[in-house]
C-alpha cells in the first residue's frame, strides 16, 4: 500500500467516525474532508473543486426547487386531503402509502414526507387513530418510492454521477422503475401483515385531539406571591400531584444542586418537563409564569385562555433548517414574528438548559403562541414544518398555480424521459420555468434548496477520486473479492449490498454511497462482471435504511411526532431491510444481469 493509499484510507476513517459520532454537521465535515485531500495533495485543486460542477450536485439542487414548487402552490396538499375522509385504519394507510410511494419517485421524498406529515396529523386526530400506526409506514413508503426513478433521492443521482466519472456509462431516467416498483409492493405488502404485531399504538396525549402536544421543556418562574416560596418540589410533590417533572432550579445566573430539594424563593425559575395540560395546571395552581425569553405579549394570560386571535401550534424544526445547530438566543427567535416559543421537545433525550441555550436539532418540536393571521406567515417559512391542522386556516391549494406546476414538473420529467435533454438540464428548465410563471419566489427557490446536503456532496465527491487515484479503491475491491468473491459474483453482491445498508444505518447515506460506490465498480471490474447490479444495490441499499430513527431523514422526522421509540425502528425495519436485501439478491440480477 503506497502512502498516497494510506493517507486516503486515514482520511476515509476519519470520516466515517465523524459521520457516526455526529460531532460536527455533515456539511462542515465534507469540507474538512476536501480540505484534508487538498492539503494532503492527494486531489488537485480542480478535482477538489469538481463536486460543485457535478451533475449530481446541480441536478440535486434543481429538484428540492421543483419539490418545493409543488408544494408551494399546494399541489400535494390537494392530494393528501383525500386521505382525512378515509375512516377504515387498514384502508388509510394503504392509500397514503399508494400516494406518497408514487410521489417520491419523482419528488425529493423529504419535502414529500414534510407536506403529508401535518396532513397525516390532522387526519389521524379526527378519526380518533394513533399516529404512530401510520407515520412509520409514510416515511419508509417514501423511501421504497424514492428508488423507483432516477431522480427519487439525491443518492441515487451521486451513485450514477459517480459511476459515470469511473466510466459506467450511467442509468436511465426509468432504469429502476421495475425493481423498484415490485420491491415497493412487497414492502407495502409486508407493513400491511404486520401492522397489528409490529407498529406501536402509542396513544396520543392528552391534548392531542386539539394540539397533539407531547412532553416538552419549558420555564416557569415563581412568582412573589406563589404559595411555593419556601417550599421545595419534593415537599409538595409536584411530580407525584401534577405529573410535572423539575429538571433545574436556576436562581439569578447559576443552576441550584438538587433541584427537588431547594427551597423556592420569589423569580426562581423551574425548568419543567410535562404535558402542556399538566404544565398548564400547575402554572395556575402555584401562581408561576411562564418565562421564556422571547415573548410579544401577556402569555399567562394568551396560553391559558382560549381565544381567537391567540393559537398555539406545533412547528417541527425541517431538514435543511437554517435553525439547525443554533441557538434560539443566536437566531434571536422572534424571528421577526409575532409568535413565541412556550416550550421545546426533542424526542429521546432530557434537556437541562435554558430553552434560549438549547441547540437546535432537525426534528425538534416547538410549542409557540401566535396570532391567529401570524400562523399562516409561520406556514410558509421554510425553516418550519407545522403540525397542526386545526381548522380551515391551512393552506389551500391554489388551483390554477397547483395546476401549472404540475405541468412544469411533468414537462421536466419527460423531456429526460424521452432523451431530448438530459435530466440536468431538463430540472434546471423546470427551475426557471416555476420562478418565472411565479409559482415560486426567487427568495423561495433559494430556501428550498438544502445547502447542507449540496455543500455534502460537493466535499465528499472528491473523496471518491482520491480513493480511485490512490488505488485505495482497487485494493478494498480486491480484500472483498478475496474474502467473498470464490463464492460467486451473488455473493460479493450480498457483501456490497450488506455493508452499504449498515453503514447507511449509522451514517449518511450519501456519504456511505461515496465510500461504497467506487469499491463495488471496481470489484465488479476485478470479478470480470458488469458493475451495474453492484452499482444498483449500493443505491437501492443506501436509499432504504428501516432500522433506526437516524438511517433517513425522514424517519427523523417522523420520530417526534409519532412518539417512536428508537427500538420502534429496529423492531419492524430491521426485518424489513432483511426482506429488501434477499429482495435484491433475487432480483437485481435479473433486471441487471452479471
Amino acid at each position: 500500500m503506497g502512502w498516497d493509499a494510506i493517507l486516503t484510507l486515514t482520511v476515509l476513517i476519519s470520516a466515517v467516525v465523524l459521520f457516526i459520532t455526529e460531532k460536527l454537521s455533515v456539511d462542515v465535515i465534507a469540507m474538512l474532508i476536501l480540505a484534508s485531500l487538498l492539503v494532503l495533495g492527494l486531489v488537485t485543486p480542480a478535482e477538489a473543486l469538481s463536486g460543485f460542477s457535478s451533475e449530481a450536485t446541480v441536478t440535486v439542487a434543481a429538484m428540492f426547487i421543483l419539490s418545493a414548487g409543488l408544494a408551494q402552490t399546494g399541489a400535494m396538499d390537494a392530494v393528501g386531503r383525500v386521505l382525512i375522509r378515509i375512516k377504515t385504519p387498514w384502508l388509510f394507510l394503504l392509500v397514503l402509502m399508494f400516494i406518497i410511494g408514487p410521489i417520491s419517485a419523482f419528488v425529493n421524498n423529504t419535502a414529500a414526507v414534510a407536506v403529508f406529515l401535518p396532513l397525516v396529523l390532522a387526519a389521524t386526530a379526527a378519526n380518533r387513530q394513533s399516529p404512530s400506526q401510520v407515520l412509520i409506514p409514510l416515511s419508509y413508503a417514501a423511501q421504497m418510492g424514492g428508488v423507483c426513478t432516477l431522480i427519487g433521492t439525491s443518492t441515487n443521482l451521486l451513485v450514477n454521477s459517480l459511476a459515470k466519472d469511473l466510466g459506467f456509462a450511467g442509468f436511465g431516467l426509468f432504469d429502476f422503475a421495475e425493481l423498484g416498483f415490485i420491491t415497493m409492493l412487497f414492502g407495502f405488502a409486508y407493513l400491511m401483515l404486520v401492522r397489528h404485531w409490529l407498529l406501536p399504538h402509542h396513544p396520543p396525549a392528552p391534548l392531542s385531539e386539539t394540539y397533539r402536544l407531547g412532553k416538552y421543556i419549558t420555564e416557569l418562574r415563581v412568582m412573589q406571591d406563589s404559595p411555593f416560596i419556601g417550599q421545595s418540589a419534593a415537599s409538595i410533590q409536584i411530580a407525584k400531584k401534577y405529573k410535572v417533572r423539575v429538571l433545574e432550579l436556576i436562581r439569578g445566573d447559576s443552576k441550584q444542586f438538587a433541584p427537588r430539594a431547594v427551597k423556592m424563593d420569589a423569580d426562581d425559575i423551574l425548568l419543567v418537563e410535562g404535558d402542556w395540560a399538566n404544565i398548564e395546571t400547575l402554572r395556575s395552581d402555584a401562581k408561576l409564569e411562564i418565562d421564556p425569553e422571547f415573548k410579544h405579549f401577556d402569555l399567562n394570560t394568551a396560553a391559558g385562555k382560549k381565544s381567537n386571535d391567540r393559537v398555539l401550534v406545533e412547528a417541527m424544526v425541517a431538514p435543511g433548517a437554517r435553525l439547525s445547530g443554533k441557538t434560539l438566543e443566536e437566531l434571536d427567535f422572534k424571528w421577526h414574528h409575532n409568535a413565541t416559543v412556550l416550550a421545546l421537545h426533542r424526542k429521546g433525550e432530557v434537556l437541562n438548559e435554558k430553552i434560549k441555550d438549547v441547540v437546535l436539532s432537525v426534528g425538534d418540536v416547538m410549542l409557540l403562541i401566535c396570532t391567529a393571521g401570524e400562523l399562516e406567515v409561520l406556514r410558509r417559512n421554510e425553516n418550519l414544518i407545522i403540525l397542526e391542522e386545526r381548522d380551515s386556516a391551512a393552506v389551500k391549494p391554489k388551483t390554477g398555480k397547483a395546476l401549472l406546476s404540475v405541468a412544469i414538473v411533468s414537462a421536466a420529467i419527460a423531456i429526460a424521459a424521452l432523451g431530448i435533454l438530459p435530466i440536468v438540464a431538463s430540472s434546471i428548465l423546470g427551475c426557471i420555468a416555476l420562478v418565472a410563471t411565479r409559482c415560486i419566489g426567487n427568495d423561495q427557490a433559494y430556501q428550498a434548496v438544502d445547502w447542507r446536503v449540496i455543500v455534502l456532496l460537493a466535499g465528499v465527491i472528491p473523496l471518491g477520486v482520491a480513493m480511485q487515484k490512490s488505488g485505495l479503491a482497487q485494493l478494498l475491491a480486491d480484500t472483498t473479492v478475496h474474502s467473498v468473491g470464490s463464492f460467486g459474483p451473488l455473493a460479493t453482491l450480498a457483501a456490497v449490498y450488506t455493508l452499504t445498508a449498515v453503514l447507511t444505518a449509522i451514517m449518511s447515506n450519501n456519504a456511505t454511497a461515496v465510500l461504497i460506490t467506487p469499491i463495488a465498480y471496481t470489484a465488479a471490474l476485478s470479478l470480470g462482471v458488469s458493475p451495474a447490479p453492484f452499482l444498483v444495490a449500493v443505491l437501492f441499499a443506501a436509499s432504504t435504511s428501516f432500522a433506526t430513527p437516524i438511517g433517513y431523514q425522514t424517519n427523523t422526522m417522523v420520530y417526534s411526532a409519532g412518539n417512536y421509540r428508537f427500538t420502534d425502528y429496529m423492531r419492524i425495519g430491521i426485518p424489513l431491510n432483511i426482506l429488501f436485501l434477499f429482495l435484491a439478491l433475487y432480483l437485481i440480477p435479473r433486471f441487471f444481469p452479471f
